[in-house]
């Protein structure tokens, strides 16, 4: 079974994302710049045959670039939609039985430790321990 990264951090997610919000920027400056362009030199009468009718052209290109990022950007909210919903299959590998103690778990712990922590003359120490409580003469 290969275990894929979560949709978070994966990179063409992000690329899908970035480059709809690019194509959704550029479209729509490509489309108002034209427009607007457009727009002035036929009010004040100084608008050329390149102006209007190739402008009208890269106005059209703009909105379709734009119209495209959106899909994109529908497209990522969709595969994200998707993602969430389906879940990862887990294998249950133990079932848990739960039973009544008679004591508490706490207590059960607190019967290991010795009654007094400095008495440890049932555990050997090491070398290092041993070397450790031992002053430094020189």
């Amino acid at each position: 079974m290969t275990t894929r990264p979560r949709l978070s951090r994966s990179i063409p997610f992000w690329g899908l994302i970035a480059g709809s919000a690019a194509a959704v920027g550029f479209g729509a400056w490509l489309t108002i710049d034209k427009i607007s362009i457009m727009t002035s030199t036929l009010t004040d009468g100084s608008a050329t045959g390149v102006e209007v009718y190739a402008g009208q052209a890269w106005a059209l290109f703009g909105a379709v670039i734009a119209g495209a990022g959106l899909v994109g950007l529908v497209a990522a909210l969709a595969l994200g939609a998707a993602r969430s919903l389906v879940a990862p299959k887990v294998d249950v590998v133990e079932t848990i039985t739960w039973q009544d103690e008679a004591e508490p778990a706490d207590a059960e712990i607190a019967s290991d430790i010795p009654a007094d922590p400095a008495d440890t003359s049932s555990e050997p120490q090491s070398d290092v321990a041993a070397s450790a409580e031992q002053p430094i003469t020189r």
